[in-house]
This record gives structure tokens, C-alpha cells and sequence, in this order.
């Protein structure tokens, strides 16, 4: 159950990030403000947070660790992720923005992709 959840939020925070980046690159401004709403701004946070809190706990139960070098690369493409994703919601230009975005969804593909093969190398 615990990892269905996790599947589950993986693709909601992933979801949720397109739709963000969606609005930020939007030449309409009510659709940039969307960005900026409470609820764009908290509800990312729960999502990760218990995405991030349900994956330790799996690791945690398996007794899996970093010496695990999938668990490790999945960490990394995570911490890219997140850094993509910065450049792509707090990003001057449009440019930016857009290379943030084209980073990001490389990123979370690899972390994908290692979820689901557990290599480090996973094609």
C-alpha cells in the first residue's frame, strides 16, 4: 500500500509541476498569477512531503540504503529536479523557464526510469 501511495504521489507532484510550469510560461497573465496562488504554493509541499516521507519509509522497511547505488541515483535525479524546477517557476525569461522546464522533465524521467528498473543505467 505504502508504495501505491508512492507511485501515486510521484505522478501527482509531477502533474502538478507541469501545470505550474504550464501557467508560468503562459503569455496570459491571469494564468501567470495562478502560479501565485496559496493553494499552487502549499499544496506542492504536502504532496513532496509525503512523497519524500513515504519514500523513506519504504527504504526504511526494505532496508535498503544510500550503498544502494539505484537509491542514490534516484537521489541525485531528484536534487536535479528540484533545481530544474526552481529555474523553471522562479525564472527571469522565458528562455530560462523553458530550459528549467526541458531540465526538469529529463530529470524526473531518470528518476523514473531508475525507479522502475533499479540501475543506475537504466536504458
Amino acid at each position: 500500500m505504502l508504495k501505491t501511495m508512492h507511485v501515486i504521489l510521484a505522478y501527482a507532484t509531477v502533474v502538478g509541476f507541469i501545470l505550474r510550469a504550464f501557467w508560468s510560461l503562459s503569455a496570459n497573465e491571469a494564468s501567470r498569477a495562478l502560479v501565485k496562488t496559496k493553494a499552487a504554493r502549499i499544496l506542492p509541499h504536502i504532496i513532496d512531503t509525503a512523497l519524500l516521507a513515504i519514500g523513506v519509509a519504504l527504504a526504511v522497511m526494505t532496508q535498503l540504503s544510500l550503498v544502494e547505488g539505484w537509491l542514490a541515483a534516484k537521489l541525485a535525479g531528484l536534487a536535479a529536479y528540484i533545481g530544474f524546477g526552481v529555474l523553471t517557476l522562479r525564472g527571469r525569461s522565458t528562455a530560462l523557464k523553458s530550459v528549467g522546464l526541458f531540465g526538469a522533465l529529463l530529470s524526473v524521467g531518470y528518476v523514473f526510469a531508475v525507479a522502475f528498473t533499479r540501475q543506475v543505467v537504466p536504458w
